[in-house]
């Protein structure tokens, strides 16, 4: 862990009262398009004094809640394995001292080893994701390993093979015969997280936020741009449907801060992980 300066908003707690525990994972080595990633984590800490740590959408405060701010990986960015394994043992040492793991990637192929850690734990575990991208290839030019893969990795492993995607609109057509088949794929929107809850009922929920989800028109701070997407109206509400379900780990991933100098997206990610943080 980096010795910061600075915390997300106002999460000054120490590790041992906290009940969530706030990491970040700076990783982008297999980024197909647009690198960047690396860079969010921190500029998400940097932005997030300009947001109130009261939501009127939920009535809380993020001062009232116990959560701890662990700072930032140190990933080596030329050695992959090695910085998935340094996420997984991170994530896990969460999970033994039965707390909640929230981590800001960094690319979607860093949820991989916090997923399997917090399955370790959660042997019915269910994955909820917001994404534009399907993420469920074999493998993307050979590598099976890649942020373009990370859903299909999650997949494999998963004992519930329960798998809820919402906001896909981009994926090959291999990727879309698979879903069908496999998971349960809602294309375009998120209208129907309050029917997945209903039959996740009280499983445990790992819930990971690819932030291209949003429509590039108002978060054009991503790598893979993918207009069609959310606003973030939709997605907020889609964040308060699922209030009441057995979350035990979640990641948002995918900001590329240096794409979108207002730093507009960034402010959004911040909002974004507020919400999420006051849900849990």
């Amino acid at each position: 862990m980096n010795n910061q300066p600075n915390i997300f908003m106002a999460l000054d707690s120490s590790f041992e009262e906290s009940s969530i525990v706030l990491f970040g994972a700076p990783y982008d080595g297999t980024v197909s398009y647009r690198p960047g990633t690396r860079f969010a984590p921190q500029s998400i800490r940097q932005e997030s004094f300009g947001i109130e740590t009261y939501s009127p959408y939920q009535e809380k405060d993020l001062e009232d809640l116990k959560v701890f701010d662990y700072g930032d990986l140190e990933l080596p960015m030329g050695n992959r394995e090695k910085a998935l394994d340094i996420i997984y043992k991170t994530t896990k040492e969460i999970t033994d001292n039965n707390k909640i793991p929230f981590m800001i990637g960094g690319e979607h192929l860093v949820t991989l080893p916090a997923f399997k850690a917090v399955l370790e734990k959660y042997n019915d575990l269910v994955l909820i994701q917001f994404d534009a991208h399907a993420d469920l290839r074999n493998d993307y030019l050979g590598e099976e390993l890649s942020h373009a893969c990370v859903m299909q990795r999650c997949y494999q492993i998963m004992k519930s093979k329960e798998l809820y995607q919402f906001g896909i609109r981009s994926m090959t057509k291999e990727e879309h015969n698979f879903a069908n088949k496999h998971t349960v794929l809602e294309k375009f929107s998120a209208n129907t997280v309050l029917e997945a809850k209903e039959k996740i009922k009280d499983k445990p929920v790992y819930i990971t936020i690819d932030l291209d989800v949003l429509d590039p028109s108002i978060f054009s701070g991503t790598g893979t741009p993918e207009p069609g997407g959310l606003t973030y109206k939709e997605l907020q509400k889609a964040i308060l449907d699922m209030r009441g379900l057995n979350i035990v780990g979640l990641d948002v991933n995918e900001l590329s801060p240096d794409y979108d100098h207002s730093k507009v997206s960034t402010i959004t990610a911040c909002k974004v992980i507020r919400e999420l943080l006051m849900i849990v």
